[in-house]
C-alpha cells in the first residue's frame, strides 16, 4: 500500500514495552491516542459517544474503547492511569460557529474531565481544544477551566494553556489548537514543551502530503458535486477562495468565512480542515476542481494510509475534522514519555 510521504513507517510499526498508562476521554476516532501509542504509551481505556468514531477507533487502535455518554459511565470501571488525555467537545468554543462556551451543556462536558482527574489523580493530563477557547465568554471560560483543574483532587494541578500550531510540528495543515497541560502539584520536575520541528520556510506542503494518495484504496471515494460548483472552482486559483470569483460572474457567491470554496495551495500546508458545514466548506484540491477525498483529508492530518475509517463520507469527514493530528501530537508524546518515566522514578512508583 502507498504510504503517506510525511509518515515515519518505522515509528508507526515500532514495538516497545510501554511503561506509561493512559486513559483517554472524548477520544473520537483516535488521532491523539495514535500519536501517543506510536511513542510507546499503553492506552488502557478510551471513550467517545460517537458510534462510528468508536468503530474506527476499535478497528485501528483496539477494543479498549467504550462507546457511550461519559456522563452515564461509572467512573469506578475506569482504570487508574499515569496520564489522562482528552479533547472535550469544541464546537461551543469555536470561532467559526456561535460560541456558548461554558454556558452550554456541551461546553460544560469538560467538568467530566475534571471529575475524572480528581478521582484518578494522574501524574499529568492533557486536554485539547480549539483556539477560540482562549477568548470564549470574554476570557472567562479558560480562566474557569484552569481554576477547576488547578484545585481538583488532593494535590491540585499546575495547569497552563498553550496555543500550538500543529504545522510547527510537521502537520501539513495550519491547525492552531489549545493544549491545556496539568501536572500534579506534588511533582517538582518541570515539563518543557518540545521545540517546534518546522518553521514557515520548511512547513510540510499539501502537495507533499498528497503525493501518491490516488493509489490508496480506503476512504478515497470522490463526492458527486453540482456542475455549477465545478464552474465556481475553475474560477478560483490554487490557494484562493470564494473571494476570487468576480462579482459580475453568474457563479459569484457571498461567503462569511474564508473556508468557503477554499482550494489548497500546493506549496503550503492546508488551512484548517473543519468537521462540518455546507458543501462550500469541504476543502478543495489545488489542481482538480473537486472536493478533497477523506483519504486526502487524513493525509493532511498525518494519518497512515492503513488507518481505515468507518462510516459514510460525511461521518468520516466529521471524524477526521474533529481529530488531533497524530503526526503533530507525536513530538509532544515523545517529550512526555521520558518526563513521566523520570517522575515515576523520583516518586518511587513502579515502572
Amino acid at each position: 500500500m502507498t504510504q503517506s510521504p510525511i509518515f515515519d513507517e518505522a515509528v508507526y510499526t515500532a514495538k516497545s514495552e510501554a511503561k506509561i498508562n493512559i486513559v483517554s476521554l472524548f477520544s473520537g476516532c483516535g488521532g491523539m491516542d495514535l500519536g501517543f501509542s506510536q511513542a510507546g504509551f499503553r492506552i488502557l481505556w478510551a471513550n467517545d459517544i460517537d458510534q462510528k468514531a468508536c468503530e474506527t477507533y476499535a478497528k485501528n487502535l483496539g477494543q479498549h474503547v467504550v462507546c457511550g455518554d461519559i456522563q452515564e459511565i461509572d467512573y469506578s470501571t475506569i482504570p487508574d492511569a499515569d496520564l489522562i488525555l482528552g479533547g472535550f467537545p469544541c464546537q461551543d468554543f469555536s470561532m467559526i460557529w456561535k460560541r456558548g462556551g461554558i454556558t452550554t451543556e456541551r461546553g460544560n462536558l469538560y467538568r467530566n474531565f475534571v471529575n475524572l482527574v480528581s478521582l484518578k489523580e494522574p501524574l499529568m493530563f492533557i486536554a485539547e481544544n480549539v483556539k477560540g477557547l482562549m477568548t470564549a465568554n470574554k476570557g472567562k471560560a479558560i480562566k474557569q477551566i484552569i481554576e477547576d483543574f488547578s484545585l481538583t483532587g488532593r494535590y491540585g494541578y499546575e495547569t497552563k494553556p498553550y496555543l500550538v500550531n500543529f504545522a510547527d510540528y510537521g502537520t501539513p495543515q495550519l491547525r492552531k489548537r489549545v493544549l491545556i497541560i496539568g501536572i500534579r502539584k506534588d511533582i517538582n520536575c518541570t515539563f518543557d514543551l518540545p521545540k517546534p520541528t518546522h518553521q514557515c520556510e520548511n512547513y510540510v506542503s499539501s502537495s507533499k502530503a498528497l503525493a501518491g494518495v490516488e493509489r490508496v484504496e480506503h476512504n478515497n471515494e470522490h463526492q458527486n458535486i453540482k456542475s455549477s460548483t465545478v464552474e465556481k472552482l475553475k474560477l478560483i486559483p490554487a490557494g484562493g477562495n470564494f473571494t476570487d470569483i468576480p462579482k459580475n460572474s453568474p457563479h459569484y457567491v457571498k461567503g462569511m468565512i474564508s473556508h468557503v470554496y477554499r482550494r489548497l495551495d500546493p506549496n503550503k500546508p492546508s488551512t484548517t480542515i473543519i468537521a462540518a458545514g455546507g458543501g462550500g466548506t469541504w476543502g478543495y484540491h489545488y489542481s482538480e476542481p473537486r472536493p478533497l477525498t477523506n483519504r486526502e483529508r487524513a493525509r493532511l492530518f498525518g494519518y497512515p494510509d492503513d488507518f481505515v475509517f468507518e462510516g459514510t463520507i460525511t461521518e468520516v469527514r466529521r471524524q477526521i475534522g474533529n481529530s488531533v493530528p497524530p503526526v503533530g501530537i507525536l513530538p509532544f508524546a515523545q517529550a512526555i514519555k521520558p518526563y513521566l518515566e523520570k517522575v515515576k522514578a523520583e516518586l518511587c512508583l513502579p515502572i
